[in-house]
């Protein structure tokens, strides 16, 4: 009797809790979460996540904000768009045209974005880890701030680039040209493999992480000016391409 007694007032007692949760509940706002819609028009905060949007004008349109993660916007022009705060995050970008873009802030950490254009972009503060920008041009564009760490710029180009506080930390520049590139105070290099990267004229000499066996497979000139206790290589100049 005594069991029964007790089993019966659990019930109740939680039964009764269930019911206060249920209002409780009820009094809250509530929220479905926003899935993509990739039939929407270009707008900012847009969400074409995952979407494909290949072979595409869309040169001029205003995109801050924007959710372009995991979305295949290969050979798509993205001339003069506004991408700041954008997140292209693992988007594929294979030939795409970012020239003259707004991307500051932006993340295109693990994009795929081989022979890219970014030419006079403004990405300052953007981050690009990680992300595959072999032959990607970067020529005339403001990166100053910009994170490359772990990215793949084997044979990238950086022509008249601003790379002020840029930081490639464990990238692969191999044949990169970094030559004509304008760095105005630091640049990080902590572990970057150099393997005949261009840096002839540059000025590196408030580089960080740079060290002699990066040097010594690089390419230089006499106008390169390096760090204190960085020695210039007797294999300098490298021959031309």
């Amino acid at each position: 009797m005594g069991v029964t007694s007790v089993s019966g007032l659990q019930k109740g007692m939680l039964l009764g809790f269930f019911a206060a949760c249920l209002v409780m509940a009820a009094s809250l706002p509530f929220r479905y979460a926003d899935a993509a819609d990739c039939r929407a028009d270009p707008e900012p905060e847009v969400d074409w996540s995952a979407c494909s949007k290949k072979n595409l004008m869309l040169g001029g349109s205003d995109f801050a904000g924007a959710n372009f993660r995991d979305a295949d916007l290969s050979y798509t022009d993205m001339r003069d768009t506004n991408l700041t705060a954008a997140v292209l995050e693992k988007a594929t970008l294979i030939r795409t045209w970012f020239t003259g873009a707004r991307l500051d802030k932006a993340s295109f950490a693990r994009v795929e974005a081989y022979r890219s254009s970014f030419q006079k972009v403004i990405a300052k503060g953007t981050s690009f880890a990680s992300a595959e920008l072999q032959r990607a041009a970067f020529d005339g564009a403001d990166l100053s701030y910009a994170s490359f760490e772990k990215a793949d710029l084997s044979r990238a180009s950086f022509d008249e680039a601003i790379l002020s506080g840029a930081s490639f930390t464990y990238a692969n520049l191999s044949r990169a040209d970094l030559s004509k590139a304008r760095i105005e105070g630091t640049i990080g290099l902590d572990k970057a493999f150099m393997l005949l990267t261009r840096i002839e004229g540059l000025d590196l000499s408030r580089a960080t992480g740079l060290d002699q066996s990066q040097i010594d497979i690089a390419c230089g000139n006499g106008e390169t000016r390096l760090p204190t206790g960085l020695a210039t290589p007797a294999s300098w100049p490298c021959p031309k391409d």
